[in-house]
């Protein structure tokens, strides 16, 4: 007889949690799933959120199974896309989203869906956060996650593994002005400049969607999701960064800033041109070098069926490393502009799955990437 060797076994790799900014080199992340998703039953913050003259006006339960599966394949095909660029992909535990869920102060018809996995967990760092979450069809998602963090948490002994004080989302959370179905788009316009949003300040509210990283700075977005008790916790939770609260005029709807405002590298920004960071925002950017440039139109005109989300998804890109991005396949505008901007262009296919949560950024979690936390702002 012959000896056999033994087969080869290749253990996976163990988890390393950090990441500082959106754009250094991206090695492992969460992409999420479509599965049982649902359009949310009314509630305060929903009902603010939806547009007067949306077709998801009084529609809620289970989203058809076909657009299920299509966005699935999708979200599917993206994964395995970065995959076959060395980067690990994760995915969440889809719930049971088409059923009640009540706390002592509150109660509500239907959940989401967790394709969105930037809207609930923010990683600074070696820390990953769970937001509080401001709708209260959200308020459990981040169970969808938890399998994933206690992984992490047990093959990462640095990580550190957070959660935001639950908020208790009773009606104080949320202005009654804003549950009238005829506001008027001037009227939602006049009340966001003047920062008057859906949202009280009440107690701390804040979506991780509108976070962005800048090493030792964050950038916080003060709207319909996040208020400043919002902003002003993550300031106490991340003392030895500097936490900055920003607002765009001219978005009727402010929820969450990555399709607004988008970095790309070191030094370069791309700004919606319809919500512009005001002039006195502007100076810290300014001061130290960075260019904002305005973002190419959106390829579309309205966004898809049973979409929340505005057709600006065009410019929620997801950043590879500062030569190369992800671009929606049909925004070909902002692909050329990408492209100009000297830009490597990934065309990824998911227009269909925005009506589940969002874009190529709303879509996907960091979990590591190369880099270290650095001062761009020197110059405060």
């Amino acid at each position: 007889m012959t000896d056999q060797a033994e087969p080869a076994t290749t253990e996976a790799p163990q988890t390393i949690v950090s990441s500082w900014n959106e754009w250094d080199p991206l090695k492992h992340v969460i992409v999420g799933r479509a599965d049982g998703g649902c359009i949310p039953a009314p509630e305060p913050a929903l009902d603010a959120k939806v547009p007067e003259d949306s077709d998801m006006r009084g529609q809620y339960g289970p989203r058809p199974q076909e657009t299920v599966d299509r966005a699935n394949a999708l979200l599917d095909n993206f994964a395995s896309m970065l995959e076959k660029r060395g980067v690990i992909v994760d995915r969440p535990t889809p719930l049971d989203f088409n059923q009640p869920t009540a706390t002592p102060d509150w109660e509500t018809e239907t959940m989401f869906g967790c394709m969105p996995p930037r809207d609930v967990l923010l990683t600074v760092g070696k820390e990953m956060l769970e937001a509080t979450m401001s709708y209260r069809c959200r308020w459990f998602e981040y169970l969808c996650y938890r399998p994933l963090l206690q992984r992490y948490y047990m093959e990462d002994p640095k990580m550190r593994h957070e959660s935001a004080p639950k908020p208790r989302l009773t009606n104080a959370d949320y202005r009654p002005d804003y549950l009238s179905e005829k506001i008027g788009e001037q009227k939602r316009l006049e009340w966001t400049a003047d920062k008057y949003f859906v949202t009280t300040e009440e107690e701390p509210l804040f979506d991780a969607a509108d976070v962005l990283r800048f090493g030792k700075d964050l950038v916080v977005q003060h709207g319909f999701t996040t208020n400043l008790k919002g902003i002003d916790w993550l300031q106490r939770h991340y003392p030895d960064h500097r936490v900055h609260a920003v607002n765009f005029p001219g978005d009727p709807y402010p929820i969450h800033i990555d399709a607004t405002f988008t970095p790309l590298r070191p030094g370069l920004i791309l700004n919606n041109p319809q919500r512009r960071l005001p002039d006195d925002q502007r100076a810290m950017f300014e001061k130290n070098g960075w260019e904002i440039v305005d973002a190419a139109q959106p390829a579309h005109n309205a966004p898809p069926p049973l979409c929340y989300s505005s057709v600006w998804l065009s410019m929620n890109v997801l950043v590879l490393d500062p030569k190369t991005v992800c671009v929606e396949k049909t925004e070909v505008y902002q692909a050329e502009q990408m492209d100009k901007l000297g830009m490597n262009v990934l065309e990824v296919e998911l227009r269909d799955a925005y009506a589940f949560g969002g874009g190529l950024h709303c879509c996907t979690a960091d979990v590591y990437r190369e880099g270290s936390c650095e001062d761009y702002f020197p110059k405060q």
